[in-house]
């Protein structure tokens, strides 16, 4: 089984549990990594990314499910994203992601091109993403994901048809927020399943997820 999570949140925004709390629940769902990504600005980044990394140092070898730091960039102005997204990584975020333009809340017109150009690692949920930033993402091999979350899984549909046409990489993330949000093996296959891939087309995004973590993230 190849399962793992990158965008998922702890109590450091709106999740329900602690961090450490959060990586053995899905330790014991059998995932091989999991990305903790809470929802960060510019006033709150310098908080929650150092404490994630001390974490993820402390359970490198105590833990059989590696704990990936990362941050989702939320509701920052367009303007503001590419500051918020260098900053991140240098506070030492490993994996970058930014809350796209869903539908079922008021993210600014703009965010899923400026997130794409700031060069984030995955964009999340990024609704009704036009033909030009699909193509951006797959120039820039940038993710864009297919949700398990209620409400951001509106545009599953419409997000992996236009990726399976530009050639962009997708990616299924629950957006676990509380235990019962963490997806199993089989539901997340469900999930790329019902946004209109095959069974084939679903093993392939997370062998290439799997490829891209372990040469970028997990080296």
């Amino acid at each position: 089984m190849l399962m793992f999570d990158l965008h998922c949140h702890s109590l450091f925004s709106d999740g329900e549990l602690l961090p450490s709390e959060l990586v053995r629940r899905v330790e014991v769902k059998g995932y091989k990594a999991i990305a903790i990504t809470d929802h960060a600005d510019a006033s709150n980044i310098d908080l929650i990314i150092p404490r994630l990394c001390r974490l993820a140092d402390a359970m490198q070898n105590v833990c059989s499910t590696i704990l990936v730091p990362g941050i989702e960039i939320t509701h920052v102005p367009p303007d503001l994203i590419n500051e918020v997204v260098q900053t991140s990584r240098r506070l030492g975020a490993r994996l970058v992601v930014c809350h796209g333009e869903t539908v079922v809340e008021p993210v600014h017109p703009g965010t899923n091109k400026a997130a794409l150009e700031a060069g984030v690692d995955i964009l999340a949920h990024p609704g009704l993403i036009q033909a030009e930033d699909v193509e951006l993402a797959a120039q820039k091999g940038i993710f864009l994901e297919l949700s398990g979350r209620k409400g951001h899984s509106l545009t599953n549909g419409h997000v992996a048809r236009l990726a399976k046409r530009y050639g962009a990489k997708l990616i299924i993330n629950s957006d676990g927020h509380a235990p019962s949000d963490f997806m199993s093996d089989k539901f997340a296959r469900t999930v790329g399943r019902g946004a209109g891939l095959d069974s084939t087309e679903v093993e392939v995004v997370y062998e290439e997820v799997w490829d891209w973590l372990k040469k970028r993230i997990l080296r």
